[in-house]
């Protein structure tokens, strides 16, 4: 029987080789939970990578920006950022990891912008604005506020409250604009990231039916807004492919992508 594994990081070493795509980078800022009962402290894993395959672990720069927002304060994260390695089925790489105290409910938006990625097979720079909503307690507060990004999905659905067979709906949105027919890459996180290690599980989640389902594509309507239906439990991707204002870094073609996570919960 062919393995998922080997195929995954096949696809994910050879897609650059032979196609020149960048499909299926994703910027994680991953905590295991995003539904809490109470507050506390929790570690933060930011490694730069393919969710879906266990797959390469691209050489992320040092963050330009990192802060949460909460009942509408911001708060700079800046100095919780703590270099780390992340390992891959395939590799090991630079990340970065951050511990933060959650103190009263409600919603938490984690906001990150890494350094541009320089992908070498395609001559272009990637830069995925990437957020995370965590919530504490039930209370909803901030989770579907705009926060004009240059890069950005708002979310239509709380992302944190989702049924396993249920949708997740999402505006494309350049700062404050929504972009019209956005294309939107999905992963599902297949191997479930080991935060004490610093690692991928080696063990799948899924075995998808066939290579298209490992990265998908989906596009926006002409408001810029898209509905996925999410067919199991864990956490789930959406990457709107150069939908921000910035095109060009380093006099090189920029493209400045929009990352949003969201989980997906088994009914008991």
């Amino acid at each position: 029987m062919f393995n998922f594994k080997q195929l995954s990081a096949a696809l994910v070493l050879g897609s650059s080789l032979v196609a020149g795509t960048a499909q299926a980078h994703f910027q994680l800022v991953y905590a295991h939970d995003s539904l809490r009962e109470k507050g506390g402290e929790v570690v933060l894993k930011m490694p730069f990578t393919h969710p879906a395959a266990s797959g390469h672990v691209m050489k992320m720069g040092e963050p330009l920006e990192f802060y949460s927002v909460r009942k509408g304060k911001k708060t700079d994260l800046m100095d919780k950022l703590v270099p780390i390695e992340w390992t891959s089925a395939v590799d090991t790489g630079p990340a970065y990891e951050a511990k933060v105290r959650f103190r009263g409910l409600g919603d938490n938006v984690f906001v990150m912008t890494p350094e541009p990625y320089y992908e070498a097979e395609e001559d272009i720079y990637i830069q995925q604005v990437t957020k995370n909503i965590i919530n504490v307690g039930g209370l909803p507060t901030d989770w579907n506020e705009e926060l004009g990004l240059k890069a950005e999905i708002v979310p239509l659905t709380k992302p944190y409250a989702i049924y396993a067979g249920g949708t997740f709906t999402g505006v494309v949105k350049s700062n404050g604009e929504p972009v019209p027919f956005a294309e939107i890459e999905v992963e599902y996180m297949n191997y479930e990231p080991d935060v004490k290690n610093n690692r991928f599980s080696d063990h799948a989640e899924m075995t998808p039916p066939a290579d298209a389902f490992v990265t998908m594509t989906i596009f926006a309507d002409a408001n810029g807004t898209f509905t996925f239906g999410i067919p199991k439990s864990g956490h789930w991707g959406f990457a709107a492919l150069g939908v921000g204002s910035d095109t060009e870094y380093k006099g090189k073609e920029l493209s400045q992508d929009a990352v949003i996570w969201v989980q997906a919960h088994d009914i008991k």
